[in-house]
């Protein structure tokens, strides 16, 4: 019984676990599709018009391929839970690199190196971005605490992250647009880095959560009912 009173929920069967982990597999292959051309225009329309914003969110949907990548590895094995770690350590030095190097650009471009300009590319981009990364992210979050993996919750957390950034991008992107505030453009950059610092912070401290499947509910379980998987 749980503190309410409740049954407690049990640890997935074998059978139920195979189909999580067929399922995480092709959550993580439908987000390195949708973010190798997501990365790839973004990247050259943030060269193009001198945007921070749109190569740093350019840079995090590399990041994401490699993310995703690192869970697809560890799926791959027989025993995934014996990749964990390692997968969780490449998830959050991806954040940390973005951060880093978004920052850098940042501040070169709020320092007047480079001015961006209008691009009517980038904000459709991030549009549809904050359309489709939602609902891929929530997918394989749901089978990931269902799984008690750690790397698919951080997963689903790094495909969360290019939501809040496409939320960013197109506000930072709209206000230089309309109202030639060039500053926005770095300041949204800024924020992208501030968010990937969180989040891989987040990742490098997950292999102590979910180590293995939940088999009872109480206040102290992680992925079970608790926050920190969340």
């Amino acid at each position: 019984m749980d503190a309410l009173g409740m049954p407690s929920p049990l640890a997935p069967t074998s059978a139920r676990k195979a189909v999580l982990a067929t399922r995480i597999r092709w959550f993580v292959a439908a987000t390195i599709s949708y973010n190798v051309i997501e990365a790839a225009i973004a990247l050259t329309e943030g060269a193009r018009v001198s945007s921070s914003a749109l190569i740093g969110f350019g840079l995090d949907s590399v990041i994401e391929v490699s993310s995703a990548a690192a869970v697809a590895w560890q799926f791959a094995g027989r025993d995934p839970q014996a990749r964990e770690k390692v997968a969780l350590r490449v998830i959050a030095f991806s954040f940390f690199a973005l951060a880093a190097y978004v920052g850098v650009d940042a501040v070169r471009s709020l320092l007047g190196d480079g001015q961006p300009r209008h691009s009517a590319v980038g904000i459709g981009l991030a549009a549809a971005s904050l359309v489709i990364m939602p609902v891929l992210s929530v997918a394989q979050r749901r089978a990931g605490r269902e799984l008690g993996s750690a790397s698919a919750v951080a997963d689903s957390k790094q495909t969360l992250l290019c939501t809040y950034l496409s939320a960013v991008l197109l506000v930072g992107l709209l206000l230089n647009s309309l109202f030639g505030w060039s500053w926005a453009d770095p300041l949204a950059a800024l924020v992208i880095a501030v968010i990937a610092v969180k989040e891989g912070l987040d990742a490098w401290k997950g292999e102590t959560c979910c180590a293995t499947p939940p088999t009872v509910t109480t206040s102290d379980d992680c992925c079970a009912g608790g926050d920190r998987c969340s």
